[in-house]
């Protein structure tokens, strides 16, 4: 399997967690007002339909009829991450030939989608949770098996 770097750099603080996986864009973002919530933003393929919700699956205030800014801030998150080409052919974006997050994110806002389903956040937030355990480990060059799927960098032979 072959590792795509990121497009570009990006800070962790604001959205720690950001994939495009079982047909949307998803993550985890932090809240702006209290340091210890978070809340689980998507965005649906071809259909654009977004939700978004607090880690203990409380409906985010901000997304009633429109992306609020915790999708926003997912966006173009992932669009540091994978590059805005990537993200707008995942998510079926027709864009111009230069996009950027903010024309990826109003392209699908023009389109009026619809609040989705919120089921898929305890999923998401799981992920996101076991990414954040391979933190606590100890350095050790000793392989651990869940992880044997990553590439490596010796070339095989």
């Amino acid at each position: 399997m072959r590792v795509v770097p990121s497009a570009r750099p990006r800070k962790l603080a604001k959205v720690p967690f950001v994939e495009l996986a079982d047909g949307r864009l998803q993550g985890v973002v932090s809240s702006g007002s209290d340091i210890g919530r978070v809340y689980v933003s998507s965005v649906e393929a071809g259909t654009y339909a977004f939700a978004c919700s607090t880690n203990n699956n409380r409906p985010c205030g901000g997304a009633r009829g429109w992306f609020c800014n915790h999708i926003r801030a997912l966006v173009g998150e992932a669009v540091l991450q994978y590059g805005a080409e990537r993200v707008a052919r995942y998510l079926k974006v027709e864009v111009a030939e230069e996009p950027d997050a903010d024309a990826v994110t109003d392209a699908m806002t023009a389109t009026r989608p619809a609040q989705g389903d919120r089921s898929a956040a305890a999923q998401v937030f799981s992920r996101f949770l076991r990414h954040l355990a391979y933190l606590e480990l100890e350095p050790t060059t000793v392989p651990l098996p869940e992880m044997q799927w990553f590439p490596t960098t010796r070339a095989v032979a």
